[in-house]
């Protein structure tokens, strides 16, 4: 191995200690010569062990700069070792970009690097080397490496650089000068002009044909066009030997930020031709074109423009056969092109048959002399652009579905409160003997599958209530184990894995349990009666964010439950939409479609994830993570129940109920007044105010509706307890309790009470709240 050059090494910032070493071993001496003339003993002590103190730090630090130093000279010949015989130009710097070491072929570049800085040697090619060395060692300095590509009149070079220690960086010169050399001799064999431009839009390159067409040399894309930005697809003036001459510009992106030009002729009279070079030549340019009749059938085409939309032979086509989506016969829009009314707007087009899946936007040109009319076509592939924008609009259309959903949820829940609750006064005055006691049951319990089907809206929307607790899945999946057996049925074999060490999650174990069951119903569904379904749990750890269905799973501990079965599959078209509300794969009759879209609701409230995995013919899987809860609560301490007055007996208390919507008030009205409360009533905040404004009036209890016209319940809730800081508060609401969060700290001494409630609920809720504020009686 040949010897390595000799550099200068100055210290690193490893032996920056040293600096430091000689002035402790001064202050160590100083303190024990104190504790020589001294004659206090316990002061002597004390000061030979301060010394003895500075004398090991300065070993400390010693010893550590001399290893730091040492481990950084390691490093540095390893490196020098790896990087001499590089075929590339490669310098070690350090953290100023002074040279400490350059290469063989950087030495053979440059010349003598050896203390020179890196700004000096890059000078030679680049014009203001200093912002761009800047910019790669910011990069760098934040993520240990960066790199750039630069395009000059002398090349394309790429540069890189490397943190490989506190004061020492790697960079290397990429010289990609073959490679524009190679794609230069191309472009020049082309009969059709070209130009390739910088990204400050210098005219990096120009082709013998478009040389021959300007007659001059040309530094910038301004000696060329007046009316700029260049646009693909679109009409240009070329500033020509001959004079301004009309041209089709076709732009491709290519290496480092430089784009490929290339001009197409615009003729429409019969005045002379300056592209010597026919249609074929347009055959291997980068850009997808069509040339295409007034009538709309496709006269030519090249490489590009046939792999795009999947195509092999032109022959008796239209545009027709290949694009769709104007919402318009394209025929008229290509009519207007030609006849210049279009303006030379692009449309957005999709394509039919094999590349329906493909979305291309097109711009028209109208082109040719009077014997030779026709239209060039620019295709454009916006496939991805129009992906994201159908996702945008999914999600979108599922935030106005959500919100539509709570709305409604939270209208029929005021409307359930008030059927449920005036069923529950007329069954008081009613026993099982009467003849329409059957009835007002039978309205009783079809009030609450209503109140279970807008449970069901509010899950989707994320605005139920939810009473999460810390469960353990492993638990609960045993308890339900003999409910989800009987629904699978006898054919089915039902497998439960668990993880033996499973984390603890934070759910409403009455939710999960209602999502555990709608996947294994579906899953026996799927799989026609009869199959193994298997339900594993399993600790998951995620070190860096998970990406999956345009969802990123942040960095965590997870518990993971997985629903597997071997049915027929969902096919890929249908499976993005399982979880909207009202869609299903079942036949008419089978489904209402609400199933998977309340499961989705269910994990997002609780704060996990969802996701679906499918194969035809192979079966499906469900996974769902949830965070691990790592704060187990502690076990409340035994306490002797309180005694609470019995709901039959009459109450004593003054409420103020304070609810905008009528039926509701008037039946909590009622039912407070039958348990014996004096009640007072209010239709909206502002009254309720102004009621309060009364010194003399007693209350001993809010009863407020949260989502009001004017001012909402936590707000005005919050001016009245400024006179009256002592009254309790139930809030009533049809959304969840986090739902009508303001940013406010929270009220104290209040309870929620979601709607629809009952008549004993409402009566015992009150009850509570002012068992402990009210006197014994």
């Amino acid at each position: 191995m040949p010897a390595h050059p000799k550099i200068a090494r100055p210290a690193l910032s490893a032996a920056a200690g040293l600096a430091s070493v000689p002035w402790i071993c001064v202050a160590a001496a100083l303190v024990l010569i104190a504790a020589q003339v001294t004659d206090n003993a316990n002061a002597r002590i004390g000061m030979i062990s301060a010394g003895a103190l500075l004398l090991v730090l300065a070993g400390v630090l010693a010893g550590r700069a001399g290893f730091g130093h040492w481990r950084s000279q390691q490093l540095e010949a390893t490196t020098i070792r790896l990087m001499q015989d590089d075929l590339d130009s490669a310098f070690l710097t350090d953290a100023l970009g002074q040279v400490r070491y350059a290469n063989k072929a950087a030495t053979m570049r440059f010349g003598d690097c050896s203390g020179r800085r890196l700004a000096d040697l890059f000078g030679s090619f680049l014009a203001n080397p200093h912002p761009f060395l800047q910019r790669l060692s910011h990069g760098a300095h934040l993520i240990g490496a960066s790199k750039e590509d630069v395009i000059t009149r002398r090349g394309h070079f790429r540069l890189s650089v490397v943190v490989i220690g506190p004061a020492l960086r790697l960079w290397r010169m990429d010289d990609l000068g073959d490679q524009a050399i190679a794609a230069a001799r191309q472009h020049d064999n082309l009969p059709l002009p070209m130009m390739t431009l910088g990204p400050n839009n210098a005219v990096l390159h120009v082709n013998v044909a478009l040389r021959g067409l300007l007659g001059r040399r040309v530094g910038c894309i301004d000696d060329l066009f007046d009316d700029l930005p260049l646009a693909s697809g679109q009409r240009h003036m070329l500033k020509t030997a001959q004079g301004p001459q009309p041209v089709i510009v076709a732009v491709a992106e290519g290496w480092g930020g430089a784009r490929d030009v290339y001009l197409l002729a615009d003729q429409r009279g019969d005045g002379p031709r300056f592209f010597t070079a026919g249609w074929h030549a347009i055959e291997d340019l980068p850009i997808p074109l069509l040339k295409i009749a007034p009538s709309g059938e496709i006269l030519g085409t090249n490489r590009e423009s046939r792999q795009l939309l999947r195509i092999t032979n032109t022959d008796g086509l239209k545009l027709t056969d290949l694009l769709d989506g104007l919402g318009r016969p394209i025929n008229d829009w290509l009519r207007e092109a030609f006849e210049g009314r279009s303006g030379r707007s692009p449309q957005f087009l999709q394509g039919r048959g094999q590349s329906q899946d493909t979305f291309v936007q097109v711009t028209l040109n109208a082109a040719g002399g009077t014997a030779d009319q026709h239209l060039i076509a620019v295709l454009d592939d916006v496939t991805e652009l129009k992906s994201l924008e159908a996702q945008f609009v999914q999600s979108q259309k599922m935030q106005a579905i959500g919100q539509l959903a709570g709305g409604v949820a939270h209208d029929f829940n005021n409307l359930l409160t008030a059927i449920s609750g005036h069923c529950d006064l007329l069954l008081l005055r009613h026993d099982e003997g009467d003849q329409n006691y059957s009835d007002l049951i039978q309205i009783h319990q079809n009030a609450n599958r209503a109140a279970s089907l807008v449970g069901q809206l509010l899950a989707f929307s994320r605005k139920q209530t939810l009473q999460p607790e810390v469960i353990d899945l492993r638990e609960t999946l045993s308890e339900l184990a003999h409910l989800l057996n009987r629904l699978v049925g006898e054919k089915v074999t039902l497998t439960l894995d668990h993880d033996p060490a499973l984390l603890p999650i934070k759910a409403d174990k009455r939710q999960l349990e209602q999502v555990l069951m709608n996947l294994v119903v579906n899953a026996r569904d799927a799989m026609q009666g009869a199959g193994d379904i298997r339900v594993t749990t399993q600790n998951l750890r995620l070190r860096q964010p998970m990406v999956k269905d345009r969802a990123v799973v942040p960095a965590g501990q997870y518990v993971q439950v997985k629903v597997i079965d071997h049915g027929h599959g969902i096919g890929p078209e249908k499976l993005h939409k399982i979880f909207e509300p009202f869609y299903t794969t079942k036949r008419p009759g089978e489904g209402t479609g609400l199933g998977l879209s309340t499961a989705y609701g269910i994990v997002k409230q609780t704060g996990g994830y969802i996701f679906a995995d499918s194969e035809v013919g192979k079966g499906t899987e469900f996974s769902l993570l949830f965070p691990h809860h790592d704060r187990p609560e502690r076990p409340a301490a035994l306490v002797e129940p309180m005694r609470r007055e019995p709901v039959d007996r009459p109450a004593t208390g003054v409420v103020l109920l304070v609810e905008d919507e009528a039926p509701v008030r008037a039946f909590a009205s009622r039912a407070l007044r039958l348990r014996g409360y004096s009640v007072l009533e209010a239709d909206c905040a502002e009254m309720a105010l102004s009621m309060l404004e009364d010194p003399a009036l007693h209350v001993d209890l809010f009863v407020t509706d949260v989502i009001m016209p004017g001012m909402d319940g936590p707000t005005w809730v919050r001016q009245a307890r400024q006179a009256r800081p002592d009254t309790k508060v139930v809030f009533i609401s049809g959304y969840a309790e986090d739902a009508f969060s303001d940013g406010q700290p929270q009220v104290s001494n209040a309870i929620f009470l979601p709607k629809p409630f009952s008549l004993n609920t409402l009566t015992q809720t009150v009850q509570d709240q002012l068992a402990e504020s009210l006197p014994a009686a």
